[in-house]
């Protein structure tokens, strides 16, 4: 997305500070970032037979963002195809690291040599190899923020404990949680400070957690959700026809569905994060400029609609 002035007609490139800033504990950071998922392959991400990006390519995208002003980049050690890893390729493409750069990254899952998925990390000594491999990989001395994924509703304590004793030994600078509830999200803040929490939510998506999302920001964490644009599509993306309440507002602002979700999932407060993937540099471009994108209240009337009725995950 471009705009151009009536004194020029020169376009003038939106860049991510058009999106607003939040603090990640001490760290600004701009609203809308970039997740790596997608980057280490082409077509669905996390699968064991994933065709892998061309190199230069995935490096050039990472050199992009950053030039459009993404300072906020999520990863995992788990996010690799047969030939490419997104930690390595931001290694690669980024270091040596912009002092405000924010890399995110997240343990727990966990996946063998042949990209299938193996068991969660559980034990301290399980979960402080992940972090180590995180930091070999980026070539960090320390990690930004990590997230602890989590599946299940069992208690997190041990788990978050061992991060927060990695984060007193300096490995970590702060802690997130991924894939969590309410109740997780209590049980870590009696531990040690939590800055982000990144769950699945969406437009049309999991509005039972809508209160949980407020909740987050009343308490001063980022809410930063993964799959805003794909929904439903999950690790394979978008698919499907969009409902006609999206097309609708993407038609009246020019621009496409994608837009429209993440421009909805900013409003949903100032505390919300957009971390959005691509591999592609329009798509990227298309990302960013979404975060300039203002919905009237009428738009986020008929979106709000649709999110409440066509909910799903």
């Amino acid at each position: 997305m471009t705009s151009t002035s009536s004194a020029s007609t020169t376009p003038t490139t939106v860049t991510a500070a058009a999106s607003g800033r939040w603090t990640l504990g001490d760290l600004p950071v701009n609203r809308i970032g970039f997740g790596t998922m997608r980057l280490p392959q082409t077509g669905g991400a996390l699968v064991p037979d994933a065709v892998p990006r061309d190199r230069d390519a995935a490096l050039a995208v990472l050199r992009r963002a950053v030039d459009l002003g993404v300072n906020h980049i999520d990863t995992a050690a788990f996010y690799f195809s047969p030939l490419r890893s997104a930690n390595e390729l931001i290694n690669s493409a980024l270091a040596p690291y912009a002092d405000d750069l924010v890399i995110t990254t997240k343990v727990g899952p966990a996946r063998d040599l042949t990209g299938r998925w193996a068991a969660h990390a559980r034990t301290p000594e399980a979960l402080r190899g992940q972090v180590e491999e995180n930091l070999r990989q980026l070539g960090r001395g320390h990690l930004d923020v990590v997230n602890l994924r989590i599946v299940g509703t069992g208690s997190i304590a041990e788990r978050f404990g061992a991060l927060a004793e990695l984060r007193q030994a300096g490995l970590i600078r702060h802690l997130g949680l991924s894939n969590v509830t309410p109740a997780h999200l209590a049980e870590a803040q009696a531990i040690a400070p939590v800055v982000c929490v990144q769950n699945r939510y969406g437009l049309g998506m999991r509005s039972k957690d809508d209160a949980f999302v407020r909740d987050c920001g009343a308490q001063g964490i980022a809410f930063v959700p993964y799959y805003a644009i794909a929904a439903a599509g999950g690790e394979a993306g978008a698919t499907g026809a969009e409902p006609a309440e999206v097309l609708a507002v993407a038609q009246a602002h020019g621009v496409g569905p994608a837009e429209i979700r993440l421009a909805w999932t900013l409003h949903q407060g100032p505390h919300v994060l957009a971390i959005p993937g691509t591999g592609d540099p329009g798509h990227l471009a298309a990302n960013v400029a979404a975060g300039a994108l203002s919905l009237s209240e009428d738009e986020l009337k008929l979106l709000d609609g649709l999110h409440r009725s066509a909910t799903t995950g």
